[in-house]
């Protein structure tokens, strides 16, 4: 069942089972309302194992690029497209968000986001291989950020 995120009434709706739900919420949240208030769009998730394409798209990406394989549970999903960009979220238990941003016409960007929520370890799948920057947000608290470029086709 799908669930349409509310950046303004923040809910761990889905993402109770996260030991950083709050902040997992929040940091769900502030990517709700980046795509409301820059697109216009609607940010709205589904239980990760209701969009299989969506996690196999992202798991692909991750393991064919940089051979990483995201240890925690997929709790949900979201894929729509924006301003010929194809985006697509996946939330874990860790209170791990990795987003895929993919230009759709050749030679636009395509980057793979990590951003961790507040209170969480670095998750030792990605430890060694990013450095993560830090920013602040209203409703997530402190998020910790990192990105890869994509380089192949997908």
């Amino acid at each position: 069942m799908s669930y349409t995120v509310d950046f303004e009434n923040v809910s761990t709706t889905g993402l109770e089972s996260s030991p950083v739900a709050e902040a997992l919420a929040g940091l769900r949240a502030n990517e709700a309302r980046y795509f409301r208030n820059k697109f216009g769009h609607v940010f709205t998730v589904t239980p990760a194992d209701e969009a299989p394409d969506v996690l196999e798209w992202v798991h692909r990406i991750l393991a064919e690029e940089r051979d990483i394989v995201i240890a925690s549970r997929p709790l949900e999903v979201t894929s729509f497209e924006v301003d010929g960009t194809r985006m697509a979220y996946v939330f874990y238990e860790s209170g791990l968000s990795v987003n895929v941003m993919y230009g759709i016409e050749d030679g636009t960007k395509r980057a793979v986001g990590f951003k961790l929520s507040e209170g969480m370890e670095v998750p030792e799948e990605l430890a060694t291989r990013f450095k993560f920057a830090r920013q602040k947000s209203r409703l997530a608290g402190v998020i910790r950020g990192s990105y890869f470029v994509i380089k192949g086709e997908y």
